[in-house]
């Protein structure tokens, strides 16, 4: 995990003009990682549950925090006073009442996150070939089974994520 950690540094790094060119880079990036190995699929679930949980509480506070520097005027200082010791009904009504922000219409990828699964897809490709005992080449269709990265903004804590994904917990993904 160290080196994975490391490699994402470094080419943060020295990528960052490509995709940033006009915005200097301000101090170096940390990143964190972890290894975990879970002793079953539920302490799994409660896992990911838990971050997705956690990933929205920090979403929402964002939201209202930004709205109240940003549109309502407030300092990074009177806006972490507003906000503490809210609820997260406290801190809707404040997005809706005041910048007219509705929470749940916000992209799945902010209330949700990220999660990145294997899927499998089948690749279907056109070949030429020429068969045994044939004189002119033939067009076929070949197809084949691979996993490839896909990326969904989707809630995991309820039970249609894992019905819609079991292969996830199971070898045959």
């Amino acid at each position: 995990m160290t080196h994975v950690v490391s490699q994402f540094a470094s080419s943060y790094v020295f990528y960052w003009k490509e995709y940033f060119p006009d915005v200097p880079i301000l101090c170096p990036p940390g990143f964190d990682g972890r290894v975990v190995l879970y002793p079953s699929e539920q302490n799994l679930k409660d896992y990911l549950s838990w971050r997705q949980a956690d990933c929205h509480i920090n979403n929402l506070y964002n939201t209202v925090f930004w709205s109240l520097v940003q549109k309502g005027g407030l300092t990074p200082a009177q806006a972490q006073d507003r906000l503490k010791g809210t609820l997260a009904a406290e801190k809707n009504e404040i997005l809706f009442s005041e910048f007219n922000i509705n929470y749940n219409n916000e992209p799945l990828l902010y209330r949700k996150g990220s999660v990145l699964i294997w899927q499998k897809v089948n690749e279907v490709s056109k070949k030429r070939i020429k068969l045994p005992n044939e004189v002119d080449e033939k067009e076929v269709e070949v197809s084949r089974w691979r996993k490839e990265t896909v990326i969904l903004h989707c809630d995991v804590i309820g039970d249609q994520f894992w019905e819609e994904h079991s292969s996830i917990l199971s070898d045959d993904s």
